[in-house]
């Protein structure tokens, strides 16, 4: 099991809530455009959160497997994104 960020559990809210399709693959960029737009769409994070829990109520059984592939995809994208910017930062500090 994995610990969860803030941020994340807020990206992968805001993800939930987004108009792309669930079991899609999306890039970096177009889930970051994803995430912004329904932000704004939802009137910030606590929107979001509210919207995903409203959904678990009505509609349970699709919302879970939509929030596991929202976190996974979440979790995948800016991990990776993240250890990227950490080996640069790490060969900066060699250099």
């Amino acid at each position: 099991m994995t610990t969860a960020t803030i941020l994340t559990v807020a990206r992968a809210e805001a993800l939930f809530t987004s108009r792309l399709a669930t079991g899609s693959q999306p890039t970096y960029d177009t889930v970051e455009e994803a995430i912004r737009i329904a932000v704004r769409a939802h009137r910030g994070v606590r929107g979001c959160a509210a919207d995903v829990a409203g959904e678990y109520g009505d509609h349970p059984e699709s919302a879970a497997p939509r929030m596991r592939w929202a976190r996974r995809l979440v979790e995948e994208l800016y991990d990776a994104r993240r250890g990227r910017a950490r080996r640069r930062l790490a060969w900066a500090l060699v250099a």
